[in-house]
């Protein structure tokens, strides 16, 4: 249950994976609502004779079951269309990264700073230590900063990938030949996985993604020694 609980069902880990949640349960709460008036009825139903002399017609019926959907429907599509925008907008990055998907590992640039690029390779079962994560664990995590504005751009070398952190509420496509960005910030320390969710081949399931989140100041350290290597 613990490796679940670390992986699978991380709690969300930024703002934007945070408005997900809510959404989510936004629209839970509003389909309970509907199933629970639906059965409703439906139990009425079952139980009704459906004798009624003078039932000729009914304007009052319809114009509310017509009129109660649509507004069920404004009141799930205005957060939806609020979030939409929230996701797509990248403004003022402090730290820009470039994530490269190959068949089957990803590469890392980060182009604020010369020369500091490598590749992130998938732990083989048999170098595993006891703390990491079978099919989960690489040999280089993509290191950043918490709580600062960061911008991925992502691409790919030979086919689509799609580079994805669920608890950071990231998912975007590595498309050979186009740059695709997106921005995000870590409002936590820790580790945070995912694996290349678009179907690239025979190896698709062995190449994972870690991201470690530390503070600016062991940030800083961290670039200095990349820089001395």
């Amino acid at each position: 249950m613990a490796t679940w609980t670390t992986t699978l069902l991380q709690d969300s880990a930024s703002p934007l994976m945070e408005q997900l949640s809510f959404f989510h349960d936004h629209a839970l709460l509003i389909l309970v609502i509907i199933t629970v008036l639906v059965g409703q009825l439906m139990i009425t139903m079952f139980f009704n004779k459906f004798i009624h002399r003078f039932l000729l017609e009914g304007q009052a019926i319809e114009i509310i079951w017509t009129i109660l959907p649509a507004i069920t429907l404004i009141f799930i599509a205005l957060p939806s269309l609020r979030l939409i925008y929230i996701l797509d907008e990248v403004s003022n990055p402090l730290i820009s990264i470039k994530a490269i998907g190959h068949q089957w590992f990803w590469s890392y640039e980060y182009s604020d700073f010369k020369n500091i690029e490598f590749d992130s390779y998938m732990i083989p079962a048999d170098n595993l230590d006891s703390f990491n994560f079978r099919l989960l664990d690489v040999d280089n995590r993509m290191v950043i900063p918490f709580e600062t504005p960061i911008r991925i751009i992502v691409t790919a070398t030979d086919v689509i990938h799609s580079w994805t952190i669920p608890s950071v509420g990231i998912k975007i496509d590595a498309t050979p030949g186009r740059l695709n960005q997106a921005s995000f910030n870590i409002s936590r320390t820790g580790l945070f996985y995912g694996q290349c969710s678009e179907i690239c081949g025979a190896n698709h399931s062995f190449m994972p993604i870690v991201v470690e989140s530390i503070s600016p100041k062991y940030f800083i350290k961290w670039i200095s020694k990349m820089f001395e290597n």
